[in-house]
């Protein structure tokens, strides 16, 4: 809980550092085309302090900052935070503040730049504010860390972002020919499918038997009872005793010889 409190001092006491305070020049001066030497130091000294109470904060205490500031629609002082926690890994600890600039720039906004040492590499910070017409007290419009990189790491940073984005390119032509390759495969599973899901053809009717061979079996027994009774008669027999087990064609020749 004391954590917490404390996180939270430290975000008040940011606010109150900037807007409990009036600045000590009048409208003809913040409309003039550079501004006065009371005015600037003025604007300087809040930057500087506001940077220290910044780069104080550490990754969890600035995030939880950040959170809070935007809620309650301190976008200017958000975005302060949310440039020292993309660089304060870069940067590392703060040392001290080795010059600072304050001037007028467009759209009668004061425009601070802060030259800070830090652990790692020097930082330059720079603060953009508008005047409250009423009140006379400094808003921040926009907070912004940019540390000094030597040629070496600007250089590797670089071919790092070209490496990635030829890489991305080249992954994507890959997958694209890997995709069309697919085409014909794709095809072929089509006709597969549709060959699957075709209505079979209907099953052929069976033939009939054709009455001719019942008429072939009638026309057997009628031969049959006619050779049995020529048997019999040129043997003098019963019909009775006499019994046809089969009826072979004999050969065309035998026929006409008979």
């Amino acid at each position: 809980m004391k954590q917490y409190m404390k996180r939270v001092l430290l975000v008040l006491s940011m606010v109150v550092s900037l807007f409990a305070l009036s600045a000590c020049s009048n409208k003809n001066a913040a409309e003039a085309e550079t501004l006065d030497p009371q005015t600037a130091s003025y604007i300087s000294q809040i930057t500087e302090n506001l940077l220290q109470t910044i780069a104080e904060m550490d990754e969890a205490t600035a995030e939880e900052s950040e959170t809070g500031l935007i809620k309650q629609g301190e976008d200017g002082l958000a975005s302060g935070l949310t440039s020292w926690i993309s660089v304060m890994k870069d940067t590392g600890a703060f040392v001290s503040v080795l010059s600072s600039d304050t001037e007028l720039g467009e759209d009668d906004q004061y425009v601070c730049v802060v030259q800070a040492q830090f652990e790692n590499r020097n930082v330059e910070f720079k603060a953009f504010y508008t005047m409250d017409p009423q009140s006379q007290n400094l808003n921040p419009v926009s907070l912004t860390f940019s540390p000094e990189y030597t040629v070496g790491e600007n250089m590797a940073k670089a071919g790092m972002n070209t490496l990635l984005g030829m890489g991305t390119v080249f992954l994507v032509l890959i997958f694209i020919s890997i995709l069309i390759s697919c085409f014909k495969f794709i095809s072929v599973f089509e006709n597969k499918m549709k060959a699957k899901n075709a209505a079979p053809a209907p099953a052929a009717a069976p033939v009939a038997a054709p009455a001719a061979e019942e008429e072939e079996l009638v026309d057997d027994l009628e031969l049959v009872a006619v050779i049995t009774a020529a048997i019999a008669a040129s043997t003098n027999t019963s019909t009775d005793s006499l019994v046809v087990r089969s009826i072979k064609r004999a050969p065309g020749a035998k026929w006409k010889r008979a």
